[in-house]
């Protein structure tokens, strides 16, 4: 029998994936401290609870409970809904945050030797730099491209999909995919103060796939499924440059691509939600080794902007740094 719901139904519910470091710990600190009844969940039960420890003790939040969550599992998705769905009855806000980057991390040579550089390897450099210092120090392999569709694409879509009944069961429900400008069909321009010297560049080359891909009125899930398909087959046979796909950091930039038609199709099959994409910016994580222009606290406030919007605001949106934007 299911325990009975332990908190007063006014009482907001957000769910965060990937919750236990960067801009998805600091995502659960800020709804936390908003009030918010916060399920921080992470794949490494042991980090995980660690995390809830540290906003518990350092920062005073209490209403912040870990759950254990492998987005591609779909076992331990359904145990999540389970505990949702007895613990709490409904859930308000989801902010699917976990990814990968998609690349096998090479070492890094000469002083800064590890996976994370110092702050002071970035010193002097604009986003162009690190990104190209990010490129030089990566390798594309088959195995980490089908990770990060795996996890940032179907990850998202398998734990939405599992979490919409408790979703619509609560008087406001809300989605917030964490996406990427490496995600739009073309780099956008970041605004003035972070632009620097970072140049706008295509991520698809092929005209008619970014047209399929805008094309929320004719877009089904099915078709990117195919699309999914046909990319790692062509990632497999070499040819992505030839076939209009990105060709640096491919698998992150159509997984999130992906991610971003998806949250269009979900608006729009669900109106009664509101459903969001939101670029953090560029981030100092691990996954950008600790490259970038914002601190975790600054691109995580970018995305629980996004999840406190005003009741009845954008659905099927995309925000970069928290103003909406194109998703082109």
């Amino acid at each position: 029998m299911a325990a009975a719901i332990s908190r007063p139904p006014s009482t907001r519910v957000a769910v965060v994936t990937g919750g236990n470091k960067g801009i998805g710990l600091e995502v659960c600190r800020q709804l936390a401290s908003s009030g918010i009844t916060v399920i921080l969940t992470a794949r490494d039960e042991g980090r995980g609870a660690a995390a809830v420890a540290e906003l518990k003790e350092a920062a005073g939040l209490s209403d912040v409970v870990f759950h254990q969550l492998e987005v591609t599992d779909a076992q331990s998705i359904a145990l999540l809904a389970g505990f949702l769905e007895a613990r709490f009855g409904k859930l308000d806000i989801l902010v699917n945050n976990a990814a990968i980057g998609g690349v096998q991390l090479l070492p890094i040579e000469g002083p800064d030797d590890g996976s994370a550089p110092s702050g002071e390897k970035f010193s002097g450099m604009d986003a162009r730099q690190m990104a190209e210092w990010m490129r030089t120090r990566c390798r594309p392999t088959s195995d980490a491209a089908r990770a990060a569709v795996q996890t940032n694409y179907y990850g998202t879509k398998n734990v939405t999909e599992a979490l919409l009944p408790l979703l619509q069961a609560s008087s406001d429900g809300r989605v917030v995919n964490v996406s990427s400008d490496f995600g739009l069909l073309r780099l956008a321009r970041e605004p003035r103060k972070h632009r620097s010297e970072r140049r706008a560049m295509q991520h698809f080359s092929n005209e008619e796939l970014k047209r399929e891909l805008n094309d929320v009125g004719s877009l089904t899930e099915e078709r990117l499924d195919e699309l999914l398909s046909l990319f790692l087959r062509d990632f497999e046979a070499g040819v992505l440059g030839a076939r209009g796909w990105p060709t640096e950091f491919s698998a992150y930039k159509v997984a999130k691509a992906a991610v971003n038609a998806y949250s269009r199709v979900l608006a729009r099959r669900h109106p009664e939600l509101r459903v969001n994409c939101a670029h953090p910016g560029y981030v100092k994580t691990d996954m950008t080794r600790h490259s970038g222009l914002l601190t975790p606290a600054e691109g995580a406030g970018n995305v629980v902007k996004v999840a406190m919007l005003p009741e009845g605001g954008p659905t099927g949106a995309f925000f970069a740094l928290g103003e909406e934007a194109p998703f082109v």
